[in-house]
């Protein structure tokens, strides 16, 4: 009976330590299971609220707050910073964004030096149709309007354009200026001659000179008009007096 009652507790200790490492198991992999739900919920609660690109943006900021931000205007090539230093202007952004000379910039160089440009301030503009023309050191150029405008190589380069060609070109409404964005191309190769345009220049001055002239003719006529007014009237007293006098002698004869 002894033996009995030893071999029972035996086997009962023997369950026992299974059940406790089944148990044990169990419980681990239920943890594990819960583990991964719950990386699987904060994924997704993180994409929800965007998270991600919240922590980005704080490394964006913190960037930017270590940066140097200065403002200028946009002079066709250059910014013209308020700090009074000149900084490049990328051509291609130049021309991708159609700047025009007056345009306010904020630029941006970061703590490794890179530059960012943002626009904040269009001048106010206005389209024109002209003719591309090209001079003897192979410079672009636009005529519209009888006026040469100069035109970035990067607008030439991405818009394939050639000398002949009839575009469209974004100018500022209220500053006279010597650049132009291309805005689209209208027609390739038109049949309209372009003159040099030390011409073009040339003819613009001479106009002004001529306007002066005439202006300066016009006065001697003026004159002469106001001279001839002048003995006019003294004409016109001299002939009152001489039929004054007539009459006068007419009445001395009458009495006689």
């Amino acid at each position: 009976m002894k033996k009995e009652n030893k071999k029972t507790k035996a086997s009962a200790i023997d369950m026992t330590e299974e059940n406790k490492i089944r148990q044990i198991e169990a419980l681990r992999d239920t943890i594990n299971s819960a583990e991964k739900t719950i990386q699987s919920a904060k994924a997704m609660l993180l994409n929800l609220e965007g998270k991600k690109k919240a922590g980005r943006r704080r490394k964006v900021d913190e960037e930017y707050a270590e940066s140097n931000i200065i403002q200028g205007t946009f002079d066709g090539q250059i910014m013209v910073g308020t700090d009074g230093k000149q900084y490049p202007v990328p051509a291609n952004y130049a021309s991708k964004s159609k700047l025009v000379e007056g345009d306010m910039l904020k630029l941006t160089i970061s703590s490794n030096g890179s530059f960012i440009y943002k626009q904040i301030g269009p001048a106010e503009r206005k389209n024109i149709i002209g003719i591309i023309g090209q001079d003897e050191n192979e410079n672009y150029f636009v005529i519209a309007e009888g006026k040469p405008y100069r035109i970035l190589l990067a607008s030439i380069t991405y818009f394939k354009i050639e000398p002949g060609d009839e575009v469209v070109i974004v100018v500022p409404k209220n500053i006279n200026s010597e650049w132009a964005a291309i805005e689209n191309v209208l027609q390739k190769g038109t049949t309209h001659s372009i003159p040099p345009i030390q011409q073009l220049e040339n003819n613009h001055s001479d106009n002004e000179h001529i306007e002066v002239q005439e202006n300066n003719e016009s006065q001697p006529e003026e004159k002469d008009a106001l001279e001839d007014n002048h003995s006019n009237s003294d004409m016109d007293d001299w002939a009152l007096d001489i039929e004054e006098i007539k009459k006068e002698i007419e009445k001395e004869k009458a009495g006689n």
